[in-house]
């Protein structure tokens, strides 16, 4: 299958499923009250599909990579985050799991992409 469009990409499939976890979790319970991650986690799951989307429509493999790059450090970014919430109490374990899960998933699925992106830039050159 050729990829034509962003929102063609695996990763940027599940980036968005992930996103769409972190704002109904950030929305609810007591993290709903911990005004600083409420806004930076919804914004790093963001960057994740962001910088997908951005490096797919610049239209050069070497951008596309590092926009990939960028979009894997914003999923460290999350699951670190997350474990602050499940430290100060603000999510389940059961929640985090589930969560945590997404983001991991996502986050093979971009080194996947880097390393395919990578060869074909080595490939190309």
């Amino acid at each position: 299958m050729k990829i034509e469009f962003f929102e063609d990409l695996i990763a940027w499939q599940k980036g968005r499923e992930l996103t769409k976890a972190i704002y109904l979790l950030t929305e609810a319970g007591a993290l709903s009250r911990g005004f600083a991650l409420r806004d930076q986690m919804p914004r790093a799951a963001v960057s994740i599909m962001s910088n997908i989307a951005e490096g797919f429509e610049r239209g050069s493999t070497s951008e596309f990579h590092q926009f990939i790059v960028i979009a894997k450090g914003s999923s460290a970014e999350l699951r670190s985050q997350l474990y602050v919430t499940l430290d100060v109490a603000y999510i389940t374990h059961a929640d985090f799991d589930k969560i945590y899960a997404q983001a991991l998933e996502v986050s093979k699925g971009l080194g996947g992409l880097k390393a395919a992106i990578k060869k074909r830039k080595e490939g190309t050159r």
